[in-house]
């Protein structure tokens, strides 16, 4: 299975986490496109961290999420159909080993998309030679265990087995799997059929397992999105223990005999069946059913790294996604504590600055992190980011150094250029900070270049000031501000740049330009 995962998903590549988006208006459609995609790649938890990191970056809302998540337990129940209908009827395992040697060569000697396509069909094959390799243990162990010797009447018995059927997912981390298994043991007479849907409920709970583990540290959405998949899988579990019995007896009262002749079938239909009816009852309170579950894990208090969940490093499309809105909220705050600054107010600067660097450094190792292939899609979006938080970091280390009593932007010739570039970063952080636009990057790189234009002037009229007075060591003070004040428009100027990812100059041959004129 994690063979076959992870061929279809590298086949299938940004494309699956467009369609969630493009698709998904709601949580009835999020449902459907979630039921799909897994489907297609054969991994609900795939299609579940696509969703999570979508509502981190905000670019699904939290309800719509929890469709897509809804959806991926119902697609998973795919897998049991296939096994049925190709291992159990067809018998394909002959074919199988044959196409795990096709898909092997594939994958060593062909392209990169062809390689994909052949891992996703060696994955294909061992499956069903897994198969063959059940039925055959199996078959085995009916001679050598009745099913009336496993505990499965009653009330606790059959609550055993729904506990050794999650217990059975967590050690393999995957439900399909444990479906397989459980088909497989139905079919070849080990188990009985009550027996065998106890152990699929059990197996639909163990696949919490790991939401839950991920919810660890996470961000506040990978948390609710964790939590809501815990709860919805034991509502529908506690459901479907109810509803073995009816299944049972509906089956009998319209086909007599036809779960003894085929037990498998049954047993995947059930499977389905169950979830099914779960995303059914959901969806019209799927509202609700948000609202609950965001009352029960509230809103982290750091509003900078609640965004970041190293969960979604595994996809780097969607870790980018995610990424993104938290660098444009940390830049916004950075933009206007600058602005305070220039226009002489401060307010717990050293405080501001101290957090604002925390969270600059949180983004940082993020992105380091973060894995994305050269020439790949996400490969530019990736080094832009990067760009922009190592601008953000150089003017908080600038601002950090800034004398706490200087009164410099009093100056006559400085006065005008600080409140201009105050009015700029508040226009920037105003699109930034709200999830708009960013402020086109125009009028900072005019402002910089203004400054940059007017340098040595300002430097000559500064010094003969200096010469003229009677504390120079004061009075040469400005020199350093109009160094900073350049400096500041200039990080502030790149940062919209990256952010807005326009082409212009190579950033880094300006950047070395300077950095050798005016050192750090």
């Amino acid at each position: 299975m994690l063979v076959l995962t992870d061929g279809l998903r590298a086949l299938a590549g940004t494309a699956l986490d467009r369609a969630l988006v493009r698709f998904t208006r709601s949580p009835g459609t999020g449902a459907a496109v979630g039921a799909l995609a897994t489907a297609v790649v054969q991994s609900s938890s795939a299609t579940t961290v696509a969703a999570v990191g979508f509502a981190s970056a905000g670019i699904l809302r939290f309800s719509q999420a929890l469709g897509i998540v809804f959806g991926a337990n119902l697609g998973t129940t795919v897998t049991g159909w296939l096994v049925v209908l190709l291992g159990f009827k067809l018998k394909i395992g002959l074919l199988a080993l044959p196409l795990v040697l096709v898909g092997t060569l594939l994958r060593l000697f062909a392209s990169r998309r062809t390689a994909d396509l052949g891992y996703a069909l060696a994955g294909f094959g061992l499956v069903f030679v897994g198969i063959d390799m059940l039925q055959q243990g199996m078959s085995g162990l009916a001679g050598a265990v009745e099913p009336g010797s496993i505990p499965g009447v009653g009330l606790g018995n059959r609550l055993l087995l729904v506990g050794v059927g999650a217990g059975l997912t967590v050690l393999t981390q995957s439900s399909s799997a444990g479906v397989a298994m459980a088909v497989a043991a139905v079919s070849a007479g080990a188990i009985g059929f009550g027996q065998a849907g106890a152990l699929v409920i059990g197996m639909d709970v163990g696949t919490t397992a790991t939401a839950a583990l991920a919810t660890i540290g996470g961000s506040t959405a990978a948390r609710r999105t964790g939590t809501a998949h815990v709860v919805y899988n034991l509502l529908t579990a506690c459901f479907a223990f109810f509803l073995l019995d009816a299944f049972v007896w509906a089956m009998e009262a319209a086909s007599p005999g036809w779960l003894a002749r085929e037990p498998e079938l049954g047993l995947v239909a059930f499977h389905s069946l169950f979830n099914g009816l779960g995303v059914v009852a959901v969806l019209p309170v799927a509202g609700r059913f948000a609202s609950l579950i965001e009352r029960m894990v509230p809103a982290r208090a750091d509003p900078f790294s609640r965004r970041l969940d190293r969960g979604l490093l595994g996809s780097p499309e969607v870790a980018l996604a995610a990424a993104r809105p938290a660098i444009e909220h940390v830049v916004a705050q950075a933009f206007l504590l600058v602005a305070d600054e220039l226009e002489g107010r401060r307010p717990d600067r050293s405080e501001r600055v101290a957090l604002l660097a925390h969270a600059t450094g949180d983004l940082r190792r993020y992105l380091e992190e973060l894995q994305t292939v050269e020439g790949g899609a996400g490969r530019e979006r990736h080094l832009r980011l990067l760009h922009a938080v190592d601008h953000l970091e150089r003017l908080l280390v600038r601002t950090r150094r800034l004398d706490a009593s200087t009164e410099s932007w009093r100056h006559p010739l400085l006065s005008e250029d600080a409140r201009g570039l105050a009015g700029e970063l508040r226009a920037a952080a105003a699109g930034l900070g709200t999830g708009g636009a960013p402020a086109p990057e125009d009028a900072l790189r005019g402002h910089w270049q203004a400054l940059e234009a007017a340098r040595e002037d300002t430097r000559r009229q500064l010094v003969e000031e200096a010469a003229g007075a009677r504390t120079a060591g004061l009075e040469l003070d400005p020199l350093d501000q109009a160094r900073w004040l350049r400096r500041a428009a200039y990080h502030a100027w790149r940062i919209v740049h990256h952010l807005e990812g326009e082409t212009g100059a190579p950033a880094q041959d300006l950047e070395h330009a300077l950095d050798v004129a005016e050192p750090d």
